[in-house]
């Protein structure tokens, strides 16, 4: 934590220079993540692994209403930002969303960094994924 008690993030290139701190809404996904919402969102949506972007997105219908950022190298993926957008939080998403993606990556049989305090706070709620976490290199 820094004297805001804001976590230390990577900036919004994606590079955790020890500079950037969590954007706007992160605090609020955090804190949802937390919290445990319910299992069903309420909100319909699909997981789409958009390769050109890095960004595993969290579709409904033909919107886009979240996702997670990331990078990968050899059978690590390394997940930098989960985001949701205003209209679509306090409403389970960041959680399913977060949960949708580490399933695939498990049947995909890769592991995981984690470089984002979303993740990183959903993998403490849920020990079950503690699994995927690769050990530090």
């Amino acid at each position: 934590m820094t004297e805001n008690n804001r976590d230390e993030y990577p900036d919004e290139a994606g590079y955790p220079d020890g500079a950037g701190f969590l954007s706007e809404t992160q605090p609020e996904l955090v804190d949802e993540v937390k919290a445990g919402a319910a299992p069903s969102t309420g909100i319909d949506f699909f997981i789409v692994d958009n390769e050109a972007d890095k960004t595993f997105e969290a579709v409904s219908g033909d919107t886009l209403i979240g996702g997670i950022t990331y990078r990968v190298q050899d059978d690590v993926v390394t997940l930098i930002h989960t985001y949701v957008y205003p209209e679509f939080q306090g409403q389970g998403v960041a959680s399913e969303l977060v949960r949708r993606v580490l399933d695939q990556i498990r049947s995909g049989g890769r592991t995981i960094v984690i470089e984002c305090p979303v993740v990183k706070a959903f993998v403490e709620k849920h020990p079950e994924y503690q699994s995927l976490v690769s050990p530090p290199a």
